[in-house]
């Protein structure tokens, strides 16, 4: 395998789903703005989804592929065994948590958004909003488990695109609000739940290649499946800690009208880079790693760490420096439509700006938790996420009256940062760490190289200045057109630094 081009297919379908989502927050901003009823739309999304994100970006494969490739290299057959086993108890928990949601519906939304209690109006469209889109959570996990099962088997493809149905349900969901006069956030959530259904029959027909489900609802549970929901508690936290984050900043901001649609504007724009960055690359290296440590080969264990860590910063970083730059320019493009006033750019821009410092800090986040789950070792990055998550409530709590929603993204950043440095304090304690002197120069390479492309993105923005404004109409083409050549002329800098070559991302 390669981890390159492997990562390459993954972030391909990835970027078409992002480009796809932006669109749908597009039209989103264009008819609901920064709303009562986007803010509402967006807290009842938010639960499902945070759900969806913890499972599909890493949660789910960070308990589930070190387990399941470990007994299928015992016996195919416990293999499937085992599987069966994890799904019917998944399908059972699922439900349980799904129908508790939708009795309790209210006392949730009072927990993720309690300043909404401010405005009876908007909490009392939140939980029936919230109570339409939740059952979107049964669906998503599920096609998680099956995205796990294509995971082990190193294929990625699928559900990397998996998430487009989501995006292209949601986009006909406004179109059709739109013809027929219909309440935006109402379809909205209705589209959610039914793309979830769509997404979980889609990887079931892929995956039936590799593993055809048989169900034995049993509330008794066996030692290995015992075993991998041990792992999985604690995985949920430390893999998704971003999220996590992001959802304490969710519940902080309802404090403050309309902070709650400026974060989830800026998520939006910076979860593409984590997406490729940390996302894709943790998601292709966890099999192949966890295989290296099941055989102990030392050898395979390095290099897969020094590539996987490599391939993170080459993306991270130069995407970091690019949101700080052109925050601004972003968000007017992407967003400045219709509703969406010069002033929500703005508020919108300043989160964007502050948690681009943080994109190789969430990114790495990814990478090194695996050196852990790779070990069948969740503890340590549930210890770790623990302690992220109460220094990013410690900084925001502590900041929110002074400076507003915007500390959020500020805690996020810092709070995530330590934990890096902490992870890889750990890690080189206990020689699990097992870095080479080239990713060092390596590095060099890819500041370098990000510094080049810096100095042509600001000229760039200059010279365009007028047509990245936010009266003009097409500003959008004119912020790809950037991009695009931007990005080109860094990949092609990192390739003749030699440090974007296909051969030196080979895991055998």
């Amino acid at each position: 395998m390669n981890l390159l081009s492997s990562a390459s297919v993954f972030s391909f379908y990835t970027l078409i789903s992002r480009i796809l989502g932006y669109l749908r927050d597009i039209l989103i901003a264009i008819f609901l703005g920064a709303s009562i009823y986007a803010d509402a739309f967006f807290v009842a999304f938010r639960l499902p989804n945070t759900f969806r994100r913890l499972f599909a970006e890493g949660t789910f494969n960070a308990a589930f592929i070190p387990s399941y490739t470990s007994a299928n290299i015992e016996d195919k057959k416990k293999g499937k065994k085992f599987a069966d086993d994890v799904l019917s108890s998944l399908l059972l928990i699922l439900l349980f948590i799904v129908t508790i949601v939708e009795i309790f519906t209210p006392y949730f939304i009072y927990i993720i958004a309690p300043g909404f209690l401010e405005n009876q109006i908007k909490f009392n469209l939140a939980v029936e909003l919230t109570r339409i889109t939740f059952p979107f959570l049964l669906f998503v996990s599920l096609s998680s488990f099956f995205a796990g099962i294509l995971n082990s088997n190193n294929k990625f493809a699928a559900a990397a695109a998996a998430p487009i149905i989501l995006n292209v349900v949601l986009i006909l969901s406004l179109a059709y609000s739109f013809l027929q006069g219909l309440d935006y956030a109402k379809q909205l959530s209705y589209g959610v739940t039914i793309a979830g259904i769509i997404q979980l029959f889609f990887l079931i027909y892929v995956t039936r290649k590799f593993y055809k489900p048989t169900l034995h609802l049993s509330l008794s549970l066996n030692n290995k499946v015992r075993f991998f929901f041990k792992k999985l508690l604690p995985s949920i936290l430390s893999s998704g800690v971003t999220q996590v984050n992001i959802l304490v900043g969710t519940i902080i901001a309802s404090f403050q009208s309309g902070a709650v649609s400026y974060l989830y504007y800026a998520d939006r724009v910076y979860q593409i880079n984590l997406a490729i960055a940390g996302i894709a690359v943790g998601t292709v290296s966890l099999p192949v790693l966890s295989k290296a440590f099941k055989t102990k080969n030392v050898k395979k264990i390095s290099d897969i760490q020094n590539k996987s860590f490599q391939l993170s910063l080459l993306f991270s970083i130069p995407a970091s420096l690019g949101l700080i730059l052109a925050s601004n320019e972003i968000v007017t493009a992407l967003f400045g439509y219709g509703s969406f006033s010069l002033n929500d750019v703005e508020m919108t821009a300043t989160a964007l700006k502050f948690f681009g410092y943080g994109v190789p800090a969430f990114a790495l986040i990814k990478i090194l938790s695996n050196f852990f789950f790779a070990r069948d070792n969740t503890k340590t990055p549930f210890y770790i996420s623990i302690f992220i998550v109460l220094l990013n409530i410690l900084v925001s709590v502590s900041f929110f009256n002074k400076i507003g929603f915007i500390i959020i993204p500020i805690a996020t950043s810092i709070s995530t940062w330590v934990g890096v440095f902490i992870y890889i304090y750990l890690l080189n304690s206990k020689n699990i760490l097992l870095l080479k002197n080239q990713l060092m120069i390596n590095f060099i390479k890819i500041l370098i190289s990000t510094m080049i492309m810096s100095i042509i993105l600001l000229f760039s923005l200059d010279k365009l200045a007028n047509y990245l404004d936010y009266d003009y109409n097409y500003k959008a083409i004119y912020l790809i057109s950037i991009v695009s050549f931007v990005g080109m002329f860094y990949l092609l800098s990192c390739y003749l630094f030699g440090i974007l070559k296909l051969r030196n991302y080979k895991t055998y």
